[in-house]
């Protein structure tokens, strides 16, 4: 069988559109008026979060045995605890949330947001231990074992606060490095686990929420809504998506050293809503890879019945890849990204890919219109090490622009030569892909070179 092909000039513009037909995914960058409307949602719903312990307890609790630690535990528990539920609906995956905050906004509030609830709930726990010990004349160890065998639902609450402070532990940076995506993963599913075994102790025994009948409605409907965002957009339309354009591989094609495409075919991918640069979580059915999914870039456009991705081996998921058998049928969750076109607040653009980066250059591309006079660096160790560059260039050239090919190591290729190469940079909208490194360079380089922020527009291959 012949090589499935994607060359560019297998195509017209105009084709592709016609292909594409109305439902390309339209995803907007950050909009700062939504990001300051939705600051101020939450805002206002930590400060209720946070109120309700302090409207409920009174003077002569507060001078009792333990009561300064009781309300300060109360205190920490409901901010600790408001803030898992925004870590869920961030998670979510919800596309109204991307649109407002675009995808690389959620990453980031996500993970500033991470350390916060593990902590303010560890420290809840011992101050509540401490005043229960207070009151009751105990030792604090007495006392964790009292409330551990007396009382079921402190027991699974410690239980959920033991697996809250291992997922911390593996999830920080010189941690998380060293741990296959897929584990890490796997233990990032346990946090689900833990906030579903502790919420019964929440409103079950929370000052806040004993003999008050509507405060326990109103926080279960809002983890009833946060659980329904995850099972509609992490579940629900992953099943959908996949079931109905019933992807299986075609094709694995070698692209380079330790690089492959993998051609997929399935139906209705003119009806597939996805926009140049984003992405799919991609979960292979054959045994070994099945129960784990991972991100990865289109590296080209649906030209039904065939999508395509490209990937580069860097851990044993993306090696198994080469190997993986033609047949094999695929699952997705997606598309997700707002490294998109329609992100763009001018004109005239400069993409800038390090490395396997070049996956969402290369599909981006094809969203731009013509005569748009893009300009694309391709910065890589070696030629050998550019795969779809042949591609990108003929997709510039289609587009009346011009690509840079910058090789070498990082001593004698500095990022800064691009300046150079762009004199009008901070006139452009700058879209920068590749390694979660080469993108905080690149985007840096950007910002000194006098690009607005939100001209900048970065996808970092990273957990």
């Amino acid at each position: 069988m012949a090589s499935i092909t994607f060359d560019p000039r297998g195509i017209s513009l105009g084709q592709r559109e016609r292909q594409r037909g109305p439902l390309a995914a339209k995803t907007h960058g950050p909009n700062s008026l939504a990001f300051t409307l939705v600051l101020l949602v939450c805002g206002v719903g930590m400060g209720v979060a946070v109120g309700l312990p302090i409207v409920d307890g009174t003077l002569s609790e507060l001078h009792g045995a333990g009561g300064i630690a009781m309300f300060l535990g109360s205190i920490t528990g409901m901010a600790g605890t408001y803030l898992a539920l925004l870590m869920v609906v961030l998670a979510s995956r919800m596309p109204a949330l991307e649109r407002m905050l675009g995808q690389g906004g959620v990453i980031h509030w996500h993970r500033r947001l991470a350390p916060w609830p593990i902590l303010l709930i560890s420290i809840h726990a011992v101050l509540l231990t401490l005043a229960y010990a207070e009151a009751a004349n105990r030792g604090a160890m007495a006392e964790v074992g009292v409330i551990v065998n007396t009382c079921p639902h402190l027991l699974s609450a410690t239980v959920a606060m033991g697996i809250m402070v291992l997922i911390g532990l593996v999830s920080i940076r010189q941690i998380r490095t060293r741990i296959p995506r897929e584990n890490w993963w796997l233990l990032h599913l346990l946090m689900y686990v833990a906030l579903v075994i502790s919420f019964a102790h929440e409103v079950v025994l929370g000052p806040s929420f004993v003999r008050h009948p509507l405060t326990q409605e109103s926080w279960t409907a809002a983890w009833i809504v946060a659980a329904g965002l995850v099972i509609v957009y992490r579940i629900g339309m992953p099943a959908y998506r996949t079931l109905r354009h019933r992807l299986m591989v075609a094709e694995v094609k070698p692209e380079g050293d330790g690089v492959v495409s993998i051609i997929l075919q399935g139906r209705n991918l003119e009806r597939l809503a996805i926009s140049g640069g984003q992405f799919f979580e991609w979960r292979f059915l054959t045994k070994g890879m099945w129960w784990q999914a991972h991100p990865f870039t289109v590296s080209a456009l649906p030209r039904p019945p065939y999508l395509r991705m490209t990937v580069k081996a860097q851990g044993d998921f993306s090696r198994e890849l080469a190997h993986v058998r033609v047949g094999t049928a695929v699952a997705i969750e997606g598309p997700y990204g707002s490294f998109t076109t329609y992100a763009r607040r001018r004109d005239q653009v400069l993409l800038i890919a390090g490395g396997i980066g070049v996956t969402a250059a290369r599909s981006l591309l094809e969203d731009l219109p013509p005569k748009s006079r893009p300009v694309v660096v391709l910065r890589a160790s070696s030629e050998a090490d550019l795969v779809l560059a042949d591609e990108v260039e003929e997709l510039v050239r289609h587009r009346k622009g011009v690509v840079y090919r910058l090789l070498g190591n990082r001593d004698s290729m500095s990022l800064e030569s691009i300046v150079r190469l762009v004199p009008d940079i901070e006139k452009r909208d700058v879209y920068v892909c590749g390694s979660e490194g080469f993108v905080q360079a690149a985007v840096e380089m950007a910002e000194r070179a006098g690009v607005a922020s939100d001209a900048i527009h970065q996808e970092a291959y990273a957990i």
